[in-house]
């Protein structure tokens, strides 16, 4: 999924927006044909100290290549600044290198042995997870260790953040933004034109018709970002469902994709196409021109994706707009799940690879990131929270999408739920073809079933590629 040239997260994707496969045959590991040597344990080390509590050697350089998407890369730099000032870090500087094209980049690094000290994991072309996990260092240390402010790190931060980066058993991804998955919209056009917000997809054939009937329409999306919509339909199948629908898909099981729920969110969708309440040509049209149809144009009620979308969008926003954001929609009125249950979870994922020259410097950068003085910045910037609790005030400074998703998190409490598998596996990128095809009205239910199925089964059944079990 080639997401961007400049921007998009998540995330999350995603944030929605997952990990396409590297430039590997599934499975091969990166580890399998990484040459002996470089850094990690052989690397240079400094005196352990309060100040210095992973033993950062002095005179070094800390070299991180960062996402350059949709939050941008001058928040790493930013706490770069503050870490070559801090006391104990004599001398140590730090090299933060823009990249859209993670795995692509960064692949020959792994294979030679000389990895960078930190890597933002992030984007269409990052790296699969499956392929690098036995590489990468175990970040518990950064979480036991106090933050620049003198408090210990796991205290300061959302409950469950370990869970997205953690695989068997090994947390080795410190995700640093908190990400809502949703679907936005302006408050104000709705309020204009007195329309009700949808509490389930059994309201979107009316919104639809009262869509049309203003000359716009309901969804839109573009051709490198086809994939939020499977976000939302699997999202919003695990909130009427729970785990009866996200186990199965996790764990890449027979038959996953023919779930009753998920088939019924199908045939719905697949019902506006063709009613016209999806614009058309969205796969002949780049994602961030069709967001500003949506943000800017208004030419779309609804758009779903991560939290990242207001700065995404930012400058792209009709004056007026107020975005905000709902939890993606259970089928019906009959879900099984609690109230407020929805998808949000720590994204943007951060790694240190073991043989990388100066590890130690990697994740003291990320100590010096996750300071409340950096956490309360980047949610100023970005108008996002990141895993560290308490920097968002509830003004959102002044952005009503932050004010909402504010809302969403606290009404939600402990009812959140990840999805891993796309990323995991690296499936995305195939993927995208399926979804713009059935978002251009050119497939079935019943043809969208059997691809995403059968894309399923070819990694299920690649006995070359590591399978991680989800529970």
């Amino acid at each position: 999924m080639e997401l961007t040239q400049t921007s998009i997260s998540r995330r999350n994707l995603l944030r929605g927006a997952a990990a396409t496969a590297l430039l590997l045959p599934f499975g091969m590991s990166l580890a399998s044909c990484a040459a002996p040597g470089g850094g990690g344990a052989a690397g240079p080390k400094g005196e352990v100290t309060a100040d210095n509590p992973f033993g950062v050697a002095a005179n070094t350089t800390v070299d991180a290549v960062i996402f350059n998407g949709g939050y941008g890369v001058d928040y790493v730099e930013n706490a770069a600044k503050i870490m070559e000032k801090s006391k104990g870090l004599e001398g140590v500087t730090v090299k933060v290198s823009p990249s859209t094209k993670i795995a692509t980049e960064l692949q020959p690094r792994f294979v030679g042995g000389n990895p960078p000290d930190l890597v933002d994991n992030s984007g269409a072309n990052s790296i699969g997870w499956n392929t690098i996990i036995e590489q990468l260092e175990d970040l518990t240390e950064v979480l036991d260790s106090e933050n620049l402010e003198g408090t210990k790190i796991s205290d300061t931060l959302f409950a469950g953040v370990k869970e997205p980066g953690t695989f068997d058993g090994k947390f080795v991804a410190l995700n640093y933004v908190m990400t809502v998955y949703g679907i936005w919209y302006s408050s104000s056009l709705f309020e204009q034109n007195g329309w009700q917000v949808p509490t389930s997809w059994q309201d979107l054939k009316a919104l639809g018709e009262a869509a049309k009937a203003q000359g716009k329409f309901l969804f839109l999306w573009g051709k490198e970002a086809a994939t939020y919509y499977q976000t939302m339909v699997i999202d919003s199948a695990v909130i009427q469902g729970g785990d009866d629908v996200r186990l199965p898909l996790e764990n890449l099981e027979e038959g996953c994709w023919s779930n009753p729920v998920i088939q019924e969110i199908l045939t719905i969708l697949h019902d506006l196409i063709a009613s016209g309440y999806v614009k058309p040509g969205g796969s002949g049209t780049q994602f961030t021109e069709a967001q500003a149809q949506w943000s800017n144009k208004q030419e779309a009620l609804l758009y779903p994706s991560g939290s990242w979308i207001e700065n995404e969008m930012k400058s792209q926003t009709a004056e007026g707009f107020e975005m905000m954001g709902i939890a993606e929609l259970p089928l019906d009125g009959s879900q099984t799940t609690p109230a407020g249950f929805m998808r949000a979870e720590a994204g943007e994922p951060f790694i240190v690879p073991s043989k990388a020259k100066n590890p130690a410097g990697g994740k003291e950068l990320l100590r010096t990131m996750l300071s409340k003085e950096s956490a309360v910045a980047f949610a100023k910037e970005k108008l996002a929270p990141t895993i560290v609790k308490d920097t968002v005030p509830e003004d959102g400074f002044g952005s009503t999408a932050l004010q909402s998703q504010g809302k969403l998190l606290a009404a939600a409490g402990d009812n959140v739920f990840t999805i891993k598998f796309y990323n995991l596996y690296g499936m995305n990128g195939d993927q995208l073809p399926i979804w713009n095809s059935f978002l251009d009205g050119k497939m079935t239910v019943e043809e969208i079933t059997k691809q995403l199925q059968d894309l399923t089964d070819k990694v299920r059944n690649d006995d070359s590629v590591t399978k991680i079990e989800i529970k």
